[in-house]
């Protein structure tokens, strides 16, 4: 796999409608992400960065152009070969925390396990370990109406990093936060990349969270304005 970049976008688009009602959301997109990068990206609402994320995360697919993950084209793959890789590859953390209320912190992590058919003891162990490494060991029998937000956000952190994905995809993850807890997450998301090696690909709107990747993108209409190293121009 050496030489190989993690991802490429290559001449990406995506319309949504037809005729008269077609929106085109992206306009041709040529992006390219090395396993191990932190990528931060901004842009206004409608410029096309949740599409792409969509895209990157296989829960949408392109109108047109080529997506690559490690060489595969993923616009040729068939749905569940999608599901596939987003189980094996990909971890989620969004705005919201989509954590199961009446479920514990230890069960809300086992679940990717689950779809995976991981057998109990596996699950716990493995749950166990990664509620460990975001700070929260001894509150595995907590519901989500017993933690803070901060909490709430690294439980999920822990469901999105107990398959060890190569990606993890946060989507405004410090959105529902205060500035502490923001920077507690940015500190834990940082750690993640830098220790475990995962490549993390974050939406934000919030430009001193942008400040923690390695690189910043920035999304207009539908096309790719800047992409620079954080550091470079300043």
């Amino acid at each position: 796999m050496s030489g190989t970049p993690l991802i490429r976008l290559s001449g990406l688009t995506k319309t949504y409608g037809s005729g008269q009602a077609a929106f085109q959301a992206l306009k041709g997109i040529d992006l390219t992400i090395e396993e191990g990068d932190f990528v931060a990206i901004m842009g206004p609402s409608g410029s096309g960065k949740s599409t792409t994320m969509n895209i990157l995360g296989c829960l949408d697919t392109p109108t047109g152009g080529s997506f690559q993950f490690l060489g595969v084209s993923v616009e040729q793959m068939s749905r569940n070969q999608r599901a596939l890789l987003r189980r094996h590859y990909l971890g989620f953390v969004f705005q919201g925390f989509n954590l199961l209320a009446r479920t514990t912190a230890l069960e809300n992590v086992e679940l990717p396990l689950i779809y995976r058919g991981e057998p109990a003891a596996v699950r716990h162990a493995a749950a166990r370990t990664a509620l460990e490494q975001v700070g929260l060991k001894g509150w595995e029998h907590h519901t989500p109406a017993e933690l803070s937000g901060g909490q709430q956000q690294r439980v999920a952190i822990a469901r999105a990093i107990v398959t060890r994905p190569t990606v993890l995809l946060a989507d405004e993850p410090t959105g529902n936060l205060d500035s502490r807890n923001s920077r507690e997450i940015m500190e834990l998301i940082t750690e993640l990349n830098r220790e475990q090696g995962i490549t993390v690909l974050m939406v934000t709107h919030e430009p001193d969270m942008a400040a923690y990747a390695k690189r910043v993108i920035h999304f207009v209409d539908g096309v790719v304005e800047s992409d620079r190293r954080n550091g470079e121009g300043d």
